[in-house]
């Protein structure tokens, strides 16, 4: 069957990123066919796409999607013909009107919730299950404690600010301008800081009365790590989990000495290394989606065909929230 699908040949700008007609064969052992309703746009893709991440080539793209089940591979028991799914899975290929992939990181989307939302939350989602639930500090994370939480305006950001509110939790949010920072404080962070106007770590000592925070996590990269480290109590941990700025450069351990920190660059397909560690954490999140604790916004929709502009316009950082390709 021929669908449409986003391929590239080679890293670069958004022009490498072209649609292309492919053919889609049938599910084999393991493996389930889904016709894509919808696809998210995150900047893992982005850091793929352009070669900061090297990828084998020729690539799809994208790592989160949802739609429906068409097609079930032999020894595939926990989904089923015309079941509505969502994930975040390896291998990348989610911007595609249809494909073929392993199972085991498929699970079932709830009803309450539309194809655009499970496209929106479950990389975003899970990425913040993984972080505020798993990626801790030593002793962990109590009711009142004060965490750091850079870029709170961007997709994970939005779900990280509520879900640390109904952890107790209070997020001190950055981000690149006035509105972003009103939008974090809408969506649940206690203090936001816009690091264009402001030193960031001098504003985190004065918030915290000088003690710094018990963790920082960080997916800007190279702009705001040194600031990161200022942040941290001692014994603090540093979570850096993404470039968006560029790669941290090689850092001195000595660096880390002076307050005893831990450091820690954890990605989200270490914990989605098999079916049931896939479907705890699915069912965390859409347990606090559907609580009304997390709500999940699609602020930007692009058709496949508008892939280039999606990119160009989430690499410029003048999106808020989340944004998905509408592939129906």
């Amino acid at each position: 069957m021929s669908e449409r699908a986003v391929r590239l040949t080679q890293a670069g700008g958004p022009d490498v990123m072209q649609v292309q007609t492919v053919e889609v064969g049938d599910p084999g052992p393991g493996e389930i066919r889904i016709r894509q309703k919808a696809a998210g746009l995150n900047f893992i893709d982005i850091y793929q796409r352009s070669g900061v991440y090297d990828i084998p080539m020729p690539s799809g793209l994208g790592l989160e999607g949802a739609g429906v089940v068409e097609a079930v591979g032999e020894g595939v028991t926990h989904l089923r013909v015309g079941d509505r799914v969502a994930y975040a899975s390896q291998p990348i290929g989610a911007y595609a009107t249809a494909r073929v992939m392993p199972a085991r990181c498929v699970v079932r989307l709830p009803d309450g919730l539309s194809f655009a939302q499970g496209a929106a939350m479950m990389l975003k989602g899970l990425t913040v299950q993984y972080l505020l639930r798993k990626t801790l500090p030593p002793g962990g994370l109590q009711a009142g404690d004060a965490i750091v939480f850079h870029a709170a305006a961007g997709g994970v950001g939005l779900i990280a600010c509520q879900w640390a509110k109904a952890l107790g939790l209070r997020l001190i949010a950055t981000a690149g301008s006035d509105a972003k920072c009103e939008l974090a404080l809408a969506h649940g962070a206690a203090v936001a800081i816009n690091y264009q106007r402001e030193n960031f770590a001098d504003r985190v000592k004065e918030i915290t009365g000088g003690e710094g925070v018990k963790v920082v996590y960080d997916s800007v990269g190279a702009s705001t790590f040194e600031g990161s480290l200022a942040c941290l109590r001692p014994f603090g941990l540093m979570v850096s989990f993404g470039n968006a700025s560029g790669k941290v450069p090689p850092v001195p351990i000595t660096a880390l000495a002076t307050k005893g920190l831990y450091l820690t660059r954890p990605s989200i397909f270490h914990h989605l290394s098999s079916r049931e560690a896939t479907q705890a954490m699915a069912d965390d999140l859409f347990q606090v989606v559907s609580s009304g604790q997390v709500k999940i916004s699609v602020e930007q929709r692009y058709a496949l065909e508008d892939v280039q502009r999606a990119h160009r316009e989430m690499e410029s950082r003048s999106t808020t929230g989340a944004g998905v390709l509408m592939l129906d």
